[in-house]
């Protein structure tokens, strides 16, 4: 396809397979929704584990062990704690972060012109990712927090179900800081954690077909694009989750009881850089990978079905 409008002048919305306009951009959000939502709301009991092992590490000291004493306490109930407001919320997100990212990214590009785009891609994937996640973490944070405030409440303290634990956060919304008082801590988790899987997936991508199918990308099959793409997606996965897990124990113990009313800087003091870095790190490095890796998987078989191609190249 040609790069130039209909007018003759150089515009990135032309350079992939589809012309980028209104639909596209729907079908792109409609894949984040189904990216992030199946995803996030699958590793559930992982989740569980891992903010337990954050705000009470005595007692949930690893992830099987944790596992099992959800599971002895609890039931099997216990380690889904949270499907609810995880689903929703991280399909939320996904809508804004996956879409609004292809519309900012267009966006810069124009901006910056055809010679600076190609010049300082990473630049470019950087901001589109943090713009598009300003957005997407304000529509995540009313249902992070209720999500948090349930997986981490002593049996019996606080309403599990999702209904019910949503008006038990508008009822104490003074004590909880419900519904965006938790936003700060996500912007500082989610901001650098999507500019990582954003920047390194495309590079990897970017490196996959340069040195190893360096042939046009559209010659090689479908499952062979989407095998990258999963590949691509798990090693920045990785990548993201040692970047924002600091921001992410945050979050974490801000939802716990003994904590009401801390601010951030007293908690994180209080709980030292180095378990803020390290607790509960190789649990989400394992969650993150995993998600990050299936969510590109989804978003690309999803856009690929839709004749939309899949994301990054050369």
């Amino acid at each position: 396809m040609s790069h130039l409008t209909p007018t003759g002048k150089w515009d990135a919305r032309y350079i992939g397979p589809v012309p980028h306009d209104a639909a596209y951009y729907a079908k792109c959000m409609l894949g984040g929704v189904l990216a992030c939502g199946i995803t996030h709301a699958g590793m559930t009991p992982l989740d569980v584990a891992k903010c337990n092992m954050q705000v009470n590490p005595a007692k949930y000291k690893g992830l099987t062990s944790g596992l099992a004493t959800l599971i002895r306490e609890e039931g099997q109930t216990g380690i889904w704690k949270g499907f609810g407001p995880t689903f929703v919320g991280y399909s939320l997100q996904g809508m804004f972060k996956y879409g609004l990212y292809e519309v900012f990214k267009d966006q810069y590009m124009n901006l910056a012109g055809e010679e600076l785009s190609n010049k300082y891609k990473p630049a470019i994937w950087l901001a589109g990712s943090a713009s598009a996640e300003v957005f997407a973490d304000i529509a995540l944070c009313p249902l992070e927090m209720t999500k948090v405030r349930i997986q981490t409440s002593p049996t019996g303290t606080f309403p599990t179900a999702f209904g019910a634990a949503l008006a038990e956060m508008s009822r104490t919304k003074v004590e909880t800081r419900y519904p965006f008082g938790s936003l700060v801590p996500l912007w500082s988790r989610q901001i650098p954690y999507t500019m990582a899987k954003f920047c390194f997936y495309e590079k990897i991508v970017e490196l996959f077909y340069t040195h190893v199918f360096p042939e046009p990308k559209e010659t090689y099959a479908k499952t062979t694009q989407l095998g990258i793409t999963f590949a691509s997606g798990y090693l920045a996965g990785v990548i993201c989750a040692v970047v924002s897990h600091p921001a992410d124990t945050v979050v974490s113990l801000m939802g716990k009881p003994a904590n009401k009313g801390k601010s951030i800087s007293a908690i994180a003091s209080e709980t030292g850089i180095v378990t803020l870095a390290t607790k509960g790190l190789g649990t989400r490095v394992l969650m993150i990978g995993t998600l990050t890796g299936f969510q590109w998987w989804i978003y690309d078989t999803f856009k690929a079905s839709m004749g939309l191609g899949t994301t990054g190249g050369k």
